[in-house]
């Protein structure tokens, strides 16, 4: 590997960019193929290119077989990510589960008295407004949301940032009737029915789950079931129909 793709690999990481190192094994020629863009010998084969961006989506390394020649496909993607909004009972046991399941967890909680390290630690805590937070930081397709606030204002702005980003998880606390209102309040600033649906609200899977932990447990299920659901789909074999 040259010291200039590993310096690109190390700087993709840092800013949570997924990557592709496409490595022909004839001659070890090489290319990096992003989600937008491309570098290196092999980054203008547009074959090449396509199968790299499906690895990408399935977050799979593999050897494929291009123009008659093996190319081996090395992804780098970001681990999953969780951010959660609201500095809550429910927060505090949702970051150390998530945690514990590697999903690297950001609190966002523009309250200082809610959002301190004392309450999450080991976890990181940005004192901000979710949507000015959530600009800083991007939300890429390997971060789940979850909004837990149950206050309007600071649980709308995030929302509408969420939806408006590839996001692949963004959950609400709140009942029905809770969950109603929002739709009515994001729909006067621009989100679109189909946009809302990306929501799930009430958060999390049907388990009876009352307690903050057991919560908690609900949401954190929903989010890996809404995960392994969208890997499966993007790994499963096209059919053309004949």
């Amino acid at each position: 590997m040259k010291i200039e793709t590993l310096a690109a690999l190390q700087e993709a990481r840092t800013k949570r960019r997924a990557v592709t190192l496409a490595t022909r094994l004839s001659d070890a020629a090489e290319g990096l193929i992003y989600r937008d863009a491309t570098a290196g010998e092999l980054g203008g084969n547009a074959e090449i290119v396509a199968a790299a961006h499906r690895a990408m989506e399935i977050g799979r390394s593999e050897t494929l077989d291009i123009g008659g020649q093996k190319v081996f496909l090395n992804v780098y993607v970001p681990p999953p990510r969780l951010v959660i909004v609201g500095a809550v009972h429910i927060a505090q046991t949702l970051a150390p589960m998530a945690t514990m399941l590697e999903f690297d967890v950001t609190v966002v909680d523009p309250r200082g008295a809610w959002a301190t390290s004392a309450r999450f630690p080991g976890v990181k805590v940005i004192k901000e407004w979710a949507d000015e937070a959530f600009q800083e930081m991007g939300l890429d397709v390997s971060t789940a949301v979850v909004t837990l606030t149950h206050d309007p204002k600071l649980d709308d702005p995030a929302l509408e940032s969420a939806l408006k980003s590839e996001a692949f998880y963004i959950g609400a606390l709140g009942s029905r009737k809770t969950h109603a209102k929002r739709k009515e309040r994001l729909a006067e600033v621009g989100i679109t029915e189909e946009m809302f649906a990306r929501v799930q609200g009430p958060v999390g899977l049907n388990i009876g789950a009352k307690s903050p932990a057991e919560i908690a447990v609900s949401i954190l299920g929903q989010i890996i079931e809404v995960r392994a659901r969208r890997l499966g789909a993007l790994a499963a074999p096209k059919v053309v129909a004949a």
